[in-house]
């Protein structure tokens, strides 16, 4: 039928024009807005019923937060001039039906339900106010559902926001039907419904005729419960309260003494900040299995019952803000203050010394190192050097050995001084680059001051080979203490040798010579080692030449340190006597840089390394002679370069068979050897009597030059390595028990600073770098692994008597918190959720979580509400949760029609939902009826 306002068509008119007329057709069996509202309902539907779970996902269906299987997807309808969204819940994977650890939506909880449709008007409140409306609206989705055969169950919310009340409507798919209503008591909640009798009751009335017929006949009602308890909040009061409760009551809260202390006053970085608590409280959720009651007196049992009863607990731990908000982590931990070390090395290319930055203030300069850039006061800068140059404190070497440079980050190792001085120097002002500059002038004048006091350097080792995997700055201040050491030595010696000048007087020359060889030597033993340590040695070598029947010429003989057995000197038959040697000259990295240097610049032949090494090569021999006056070169081959003398082999060895048939190796051997060429200059000198190959007072001067002159960025460069790597190391000593994830983010923490720090080694560096962009990225890093590690600590404190439980609820964490970590200087806000996680607490782990949970104190009476029953250690339940189902056939229920025919099977004709406290009731009830 065309409309009036249709145009007329001619009868050839082509075929856009009859789909024109066929769009302006009017079907008035639509006779209402209503029915095409629920048309609209119905096709949405039967569309998403079609379409199924799977295909609704592809189509854009929206996760629920906190859960996995969970999701919903929406529609906007459109009602007169009123808009609303209907929306459906469902499930990937079905479970069982009732779970108290679910995370569905709040209505599965209240009604029982997994799947479901929501519909509400779009508006400020989201709530339908109006009786009329909310009923109009429901029955319109009812008979959308009825006619596209849906058994989804329908909600509409209503009244206040606030009151979380719904109503709603299900078709069972028989003759019944199932009815849904929740709403919420805020305040002034009846006594009676406070206690478990009464809302037992209140579930009764619902299908009991009066209240007097429940002492006559026997009502079984199936029963679940679910308390959650909160333990008091790790604050500062509570701390203090808790441990003063404990010292009174002789109890320890985890295994561990606490006097009025901070939680991590026992962690690695407690010497340099304070963390927050990351674990601020816990709850704990008690489980009461599906039982049934059949009086009022069994709820007053159950309401007297002990927690320890429940069938089922539950943890859950409750994080501070900072770790679920996204942060780039602990803002007052070593990540920050590693941060404002980049910023300042990032700002030492802007001026060529360090006292520039120093006097910027009063000169012209940039103005941003005159804005909050304050240098911190001389009483801050004094107690710093006060507590770096600690007298008392003192590297032992064993020490310095464990901790060596892992990873090959160019730093220094833990304990030593410049290592300190950089941990130190993160904590003074803002760490920025006047402070920084400030407190370095003042440390150099401070070791200056070690060195011309010959004062023993702290924190550093005095003995053993230079680490050059360390930085620079660590290796000149292990050869000033070096220096200094031998500096001392030496002026010891010499006021000893002053007062014992008369005493040598008036020794006889046999005396003198034996007691130069023995006494002298050994006290220079700690200076010089031999290279006869592959030999046997005899500690008399005057007696063994004589039992030998030996020519001896120990009148001239020289620092000797004993014979070797089985080696004699090739011409005079006389045993070989190893001497004592000095020790090779240290040397720093950039020393040996220079040397390599003068090697390239020769012509690469193999003579010009032992030229290098000549000063060392020619004290050895003068010490062989002198130990060895009979001695040629080729004894001196034999002693110090084994491989290069050659045994003939077609001699028989024999005892008579003297002198051994052997001869130098080609390169010994040939004319223009340097070997030979320094054996022949050589001048017989015991090692006492040789000029020093390590001069520690030229030594020394040049290690205070070096710091003196040290330019800002390349102080600044090896500050940024050594303190990534002190931060580091310092964090790795905490304890937090067997946490392997923990373990190995600590491990790839360090790979992935060595490449970031690599660059800073060259120190060709300028301020555009892109190093400056990957170590505030690593900065990052460091503090997404420094808040894991407080997480670890503090939960390896609080459950050290669970282990398990500690170990299962990290891990929960870890995985919660690796996705949220980025490398980047922007954070990645796509995977925002909350940890919801929970753990379930064994039997005989029951007692030490109950221990968590003091009594509260005095302070802490207002939390003494004590309107509710099942206490745990005084605590009531922050929140109760309760559920009551009746099991019934409904043809015996009085709503049921009298002539129907209904099915005998049992089902939940009543089902109750509460949850609350003493100050607010939530009660949720569906009924099924047959009306």
């Amino acid at each position: 039928m065309e409309s009036s306002s249709s145009p007329k068509v001619e009868p050839d008119a082509d075929d856009d024009v009859s789909e024109e007329v066929f769009e302006h057709f009017d079907d008035f069996t639509i006779a209402s807005s209503w029915e095409r509202f629920i048309s609209k309902i119905e096709a949405i539907c039967r569309l998403w019923m079609a379409d199924g779970p799977n295909n609704l996902l592809e189509k854009g269906a929206i996760p629920l937060e906190n859960s996995k299987n969970s999701y919903k997807i929406k529609s906007e309808l459109q009602y007169d001039v009123k808009s609303y969204c209907m929306e459906y819940y469902f499930e990937t994977k079905t479970g069982k039906s009732f779970d108290w650890n679910s995370t569905f939506h709040d209505l599965q909880l209240c009604f029982g339900v997994k799947e479901f449709l929501l519909i509400a008007p779009q508006s400020a409140s989201g709530v339908v106010l109006d009786a009329p409306e909310a009923s109009k609206l429901l029955s319109a989705v009812a008979i959308a559902l009825s006619n596209s055969s849906s058994l989804w169950p329908a909600f509409v919310p209503v009244h206040d926001p606030s009151r979380k009340a719904y109503i709603g409507i299900q078709n069972t798919g028989t003759a019944f039907t199932r009815r849904f209503e929740a709403d919420r008591i805020g305040s002034q909640v009846p006594p009676s419904l406070m206690h478990l009798e009464g809302l037992y009751q209140l579930f009764v009335s619902k299908f009991a005729y009066c209240t007097d017929d429940l002492d006559k006949h026997l009502i079984k009602v199936q029963f679940a419960m679910k308390l959650t308890y909160r333990t008091l909040p790790y604050d500062d009061d509570n701390i203090k309260d808790i441990d003063v409760q404990n010292t009174k009551s002789g109890k320890n809260l985890a295994g561990e003494s606490s006097n009025e202390r901070l939680w991590d006053d026992d962690c690695s970085w407690s010497e340099w900040y304070s963390s927050e608590d990351p674990v601020k409280g816990f709850e704990l959720i008690a489980i009461w299995s599906e039982k049934t009651i059949e009086s009022s007196m069994e709820m007053e049992e159950v309401e007297n019952a002990s927690p320890h009863e429940a069938e089922k607990w539950f943890i859950s731990p409750s994080f501070a803000p900072y770790l679920l908000e996204y942060s780039n982590g602990n803002q007052f931990g070593f990540a920050s203050a590693l941060h404002l070390l980049v910023d300042a090395f990032e700002m030492s290319f802007e001026a060529q010394f360090l006292e520039d930055f120093v006097s910027a203030a009063e000169s012209p300069g940039p103005d941003n190192l005159k804005s909050s850039m304050v240098i911190p006061p001389p009483t801050v800068r004094d107690r710093v050097l006060k507590e770096l140059f600690d007298e008392g404190v003192q590297l032992i070497d064993s020490a310095y050995d464990e901790h060596k440079t892992p990873q090959a980050i160019k730093g220094a190792p833990l304990e030593t001084l410049f290592a300190q001085f950089c941990l130190h120097s993160l904590w003074v002002g803002n760490c920025h680059i006047r402070a920084i500059a400030a407190l370095w002038i003042e440390f150099v004048q401070e070791v200056r001051w070690c060195w011309e006091e010959s004062q023993l350097l702290p924190r550093m080792p005095v003995n053993g080979s230079i680490d050059l995997s360390t930085c620079l700055i660590n290796q000149k201040l292990h050869m000033l203490a070096v220096c200094i050491k031998k500096k001392r030595e030496w002026n010891e010696d010499h006021r000893e040798c002053m007062g014992s000048e008369d005493q040598i007087d008036y020794m006889t020359e046999e005396e003198s010579a034996v007691g130069d060889d023995t006494s002298s030597m050994q006290a220079q033993n700690e200076d010089f080692s031999g290279k006869f340590t592959a030999f046997t040695v005899s500690q008399d070598p005057v007696k063994d030449d004589l039992l030998n029947g030996e020519k001896s010429s120990d009148q001239t003989r020289r620092g000797s340190a004993g014979v070797i057995d089985s080696m004699m000197l090739l011409k005079s038959y006389q045993r070989m006597h190893a001497p004592y040697t000095q020790e090779a000259p240290l040397m720093t990295e950039d020393m040996y840089e220079e040397r390599l240097q003068a090697l390239e610049a020769s012509n690469g032949s193999f003579n010009y390394f032992a030229q290098l090494e000549r000063d060392i090569l020619t004290s050895d021999m003068a010490a062989f002679k002198a130990a060895n006056p009979d001695a040629i070169f080729e004894d001196f081959i034999r002693w110090h370069s084994p491989a290069d003398w050659l045994e003939d082999p077609e001699v028989e060895k024999s005892k008579d068979n003297w002198p051994p048939r052997g001869h130098l190796s080609k390169r010994m051997s040939e004319s223009d050897n340097l070997w030979r060429e320094l054996w022949d200059r050589a001048h017989a000198l015991a090692a006492s009597e040789q000029k020093p190959l390590f001069d520690p007072n030229r030594e020394g001067e040049k290690v205070i030059h070096y710091l003196e002159t040290l330019r800002p960025h390349q102080l600044l460069a090896q500050m940024v390595c050594t303190a990534f790597l002190a931060a580091a190391d310092t964090v790795n000593k905490t304890s937090y028990g067997e946490l392997k994830q923990m373990e190995t983010k600590m491990q790839q923490l360090y790979l992935t600073m060595a490449p970031a720090l690599k660059p800073l080694e060259a120190n060709r560096l300028s301020a555009d770098s892109e190093t400056i962009e990957d170590l505030k990225r690593q900065c990052v890093v460091f503090g997404h692994v420094e808040n894991l590690l407080t997480v670890a600590a503090s939960l390896h404190r609080k459950l050290v008597q669970a282990p398990r439980l500690a170990v299962e609820i990290f891990i929960d964490f870890y995985n919660f918190y690796i996705p949220r970590m980025g490398t980047g200087l922007e954070e990645d806000y796509s995977n925002k959720k909350e940890f919801d996680k929970k753990q379930i607490v064994w039997n005989n782990e029951r007692e030490v979580v109950s221990s968590m949970f003091v009594p509260p104190t005095a302070n802490q009476s207002w939390r003494k509400v004590f309107s509710m029953g099942n206490l745990l250690n005084g605590h009531e339940p922050m929140v109760r949760e309760i559920i009551f189902s009746l099991h019934d056939g409904v043809s015996n229920n009085h709503y049921a029609a009298p002539n129907a025919s209904v099915s005998e099977q049992e089902i939940d004709t009543y089902r109750m939902y509460i949850c609350g406290t003493s100050n607010d009731l939530r009660v949720s009830l569906s009924v099924v009826s047959c009306d």
